[in-house]
């Protein structure tokens, strides 16, 4: 899934991206507020379970365009290690997606979204970790700035300190899994063939599968929560479908192989911006002051944090072998 980057079209071309670009992480910034209005905390999993059983079945077009692709019989064989890695992150996927929409469910959208962006600057921590490669001071600082941000978003809400909400804890569960997702994507599929779409779909099936189990002993049914979905409820459904997966990923996929790494972490970053205008415009959300400090320095910190690290990794490696997305 990583893709060596090409050298940025120019003009209009260029402009065209980076508006995709940004409507994606606006969809992403939005799809808190829609998950949002069709969950109940009984319903968590059942919902999960009906969504991504339709986004499977909804990529499959992507799967088979993979096949169809080189021409001959060599499109038909999977490179060894994809299905198993597909499946591993379909399960880790799985687990974000419990902890994430159970924190929607006990939390507001703003927080949900700006709690969630913790996950730029765990991932380079856990990296770097790995690598046994550490960033530059200055990330580390940004990383503080983030965390108090966080903890003043979550705990000032009502204009004086309180404890976290339970849905604020899930949610940040849900960004440090995250980042080990990001991290296991980037170890298991740096270098190989893999195919995006492919891969992708194998993914999305298995997270369908393990959720679809979870639903059978957890919560309600979902064939009883789908006829108890209203008009309203499945069209925020299909949109967290086709919208904020099938069509993200699509532009994803063509955006990558049109401008450099960096823009494309740069204009996918603006998340937690989005989520913040759409939970405060669109969902009622309110922030007291301290809260209100919180976003700014969740937003400041996890910008200065993401600049950081990409002009660390510029320095550090050949400008062929950054890797696009993952």
């Amino acid at each position: 899934m990583t893709t060596r980057g090409r050298r940025p079209g120019s003009g209009a071309s260029t402009r065209a991206v980076d508006a995709l670009l940004l409507l994606v992480a606006a969809v992403w910034g939005s799809t808190y507020l829609a998950a949002k209005g069709v969950v109940t905390p009984s319903t968590v999993v059942a919902v999960l379970a009906i969504r991504f059983a339709l986004t499977a079945v909804a990529m499959v077009p992507f799967s088979l365009r993979a096949r169809r692709s080189g021409g001959g019989r060599t499109a038909h064989r999977r490179p060894r290690g994809e299905t198993a890695t597909g499946a591993l992150l379909g399960a880790t996927l799985a687990a974000i997606m419990v902890f994430e929409t159970f924190g929607i469910a006990h939390t507001s959208a703003t927080n949900a979204g700006l709690i969630i962006s913790l996950t730029i600057v765990m991932t380079p921590l856990l990296e770097s970790a790995v690598r046994r490669s550490w960033l530059p001071a200055p990330f580390f600082v940004a990383t503080v700035v983030t965390v108090v941000g966080v903890a003043l978003l979550a705990s000032g809400s009502g204009g004086a300190l309180r404890a976290p909400a339970p849905g604020d804890w899930l949610v940040l569960v849900a960004a440090a899994l995250r980042a080990v997702h990001v991290t296991l994507m980037h170890r298991r599929t740096d270098g190989r063939p893999f195919d995006s779409g492919r891969l992708t779909h194998v993914q999305m099936t298995t997270a369908a599968g393990l959720l679809v189990v979870a639903s059978l002993v957890v919560g309600e049914p979902p064939a009883a929560v789908a006829a108890s979905l209203t008009g309203l409820q499945w069209l925020l459904l299909a949109y967290l479908v086709l919208v904020g997966t099938v069509f993200a990923f699509a532009v994803q996929m063509w955006a990558v192989r049109r401008t450099s790494a960096s823009r494309v972490s740069l204009l996918l970053g603006t998340e937690p911006l989005w989520a913040l205008v759409v939970g405060l415009g669109l969902g009622g959300d309110r922030l007291g002051p301290l809260a209100l400090a919180g976003a700014v320095l969740v937003l400041a910190g996890t910008t200065w944090g993401q600049t950081v690290e990409r002009r660390h990794r510029e320095r550090t490696a050949h400008p062929e072998d950054l890797p696009v997305a993952a």
